[in-house]
């Protein structure tokens, strides 16, 4: 298969391209990444000589630039995003444009050029907070701020257009990832290289809010799957069914890094946190999919890596990143 991957640069996007070239040796992938903050070159540096792949720079709101990658593609998996709640909280127009308007162009370039799959990534977010027992792919979607609103959004837009022209849409909803190459914004690499730092970690509320904890390369395994023998038109969910709340994990993970729970540091909780995340993932399970990776023991292997890498986060968690840190949590 030929495959168009949309922000293939970023975190789960570039562990998704690896797992492709490493696992399907007849096919080649394109990559159109915008390169904002969250996309880096460095995650695909080890394959960038592969022969296979191609990496293209621009947007995914770009018609003209999405048609003339996408001329001649088997699949698009549309991972192109933002992603961040706290960014959307304070600056949702970007978030708008990339998850909706971007997703309608990626619909409009796959109807016109009749590409025969489109797989288009979201999140369990867009459930918003589940008090009891786990979201189903039918279940209302109940998006609680302005980062799940733009990904619902998104998805319904994808259905329609599954429903009024037949796009061959497939859609996956996962649980909240982690592993290498996650940019340091996110809570899991946000506490181990702060705990790395000696910085302190800051809580959301009394940090008891639950996530269902999804390792990336699982996650990629799943969307590979759906890719080849999932139905068009439907939703998967792909959830990890190991639930932690926030607390225990930055316990864990202070704990694999041999740091005092001294650096835990509460602070007021951000609008529109949801309490808890479960997903019902059955129907993935049907095509043969389940979690091959242990929580405790990717976590472990998660910790290790961003020990090991600092030479690619240092430099992310300057300049910019600190500015934004500084802005949302009240600190240097």
């Amino acid at each position: 298969m030929k495959l168009l991957v949309t922000g293939g640069s970023g975190f789960i996007g570039s562990n998704f391209v690896r797992h492709v070239l490493a696992t399907h040796p007849d096919d080649t992938v394109v990559n159109l990444d915008k390169l904002t903050y969250a996309g880096n070159p460095a995650n695909l540096k080890d394959v960038e000589r592969d022969p296979r792949y191609t990496f293209v720079h621009g947007d995914i709101c770009d018609a003209k630039r999405v048609r003339d990658v996408a001329r001649g593609v088997d699949a698009v998996i549309n991972f192109a995003a933002m992603t961040h709640v706290d960014r959307s909280i304070m600056e949702p127009d970007e978030f708008l444009r990339t998850d909706v308007f971007g997703v309608h162009t990626l619909l409009e370039t796959v109807k016109d050029l009749k590409i025969p799959r489109l797989v288009h990534i979201s999140t369990d977010e867009v459930y918003g907070s589940v008090e009891r027992g786990a979201s189903r792919e039918t279940d209302p979607l109940r998006p609680s701020n302005p980062y799940s609103a733009s990904k619902a959004g998104g998805d319904l837009v994808a259905l329609a257009y599954w429903h009024t022209h037949r796009v061959p849409v497939l859609i996956t909803r996962s649980s909240n990832n982690f592993g290498p190459w996650q940019y340091p914004e996110k809570v899991i690499p946000l506490f181990i290289t702060n705990a790395l730092e000696d910085q302190p970690l800051p809580l959301y509320g009394d940090g008891r809010n639950v996530r269902d904890w999804l390792y990336v390369l699982d996650n990629c395994v799943a969307i590979d799957l759906v890719l080849r023998k999932g139905r068009e038109g439907e939703v998967y969910n792909i959830g990890g069914g190991h639930e932690v709340e926030n607390i225990v994990l930055t316990r864990q993970i202070l704990h694999l890094l041999g740091k005092p729970e001294t650096l835990i540091q509460p602070v007021k909780d951000r609008p529109g946190h949801d309490r808890r995340y479960a997903l019902d993932s059955k129907k993935v399970h049907q095509l043969g999919w389940t979690p091959r990776h242990r929580f405790g023991d990717a976590l472990a292997v998660t910790v290790g890596w961003y020990r090991e890498h600092d030479v690619w986060w240092r430099p992310l968690k300057s300049g910019e990143f600190r500015a934004y840190y500084a802005k949302q949590y009240g600190q240097r």
